[in-house]
């Protein structure tokens, strides 16, 4: 199902890498005519699959929304401002669920598993970000 909502949501894209800017999230949605649900699901697919495939990544910008860059600036620009959001989002789920869940029941092999898989993810994200402003 993901591969045919793609099809619906690349030619939205596609169509928008000839305008200056890209499309928003509303803006795709109407232009597909796909629920919201339907249009991320085919994001993620294009994400996935066609953007390796065809060697043409899918960035996102607040200015320009969703849209296919054939310039490796807009791909660092993406790749790092995902290095600085995704260190904060495990942080956040790491306090807020993860510790309270592991200091309630230190026991629970599940918590330790995912304590230890989390910490190990949230340095290496770190450290990409800390490369990445070298």
């Amino acid at each position: 199902m993901a591969a045919s909502h793609s099809r619906t949501v690349l030619s939205a894209p596609l169509l928008a890498r000839r305008l200056p800017s890209g499309l928003t999230a509303r803006q795709l949605v109407g232009a597909t005519k796909l629920s919201f649900y339907q249009a991320r699901k085919g994001i993620l697919y294009i994400r996935e699959v066609s953007a390796m495939a065809h060697l043409t990544p899918l960035i996102w910008t607040p200015r320009d929304g969703y849209r296919f860059s054939s310039q490796p600036d807009g791909w660092i620009a993406y790749e790092r401002s995902r290095m600085r959001t995704e260190p904060t989002r495990i942080s956040r789920l790491l306090s807020a669920t993860v510790a309270p869940h592991a200091a309630a029941r230190p026991e629970e092999a599940w918590v330790n598993l995912v304590l230890g898989r989390l910490n190990v993810v949230q340095a290496a994200l770190s450290l990409l970000d800390k490369a990445g402003r070298a």
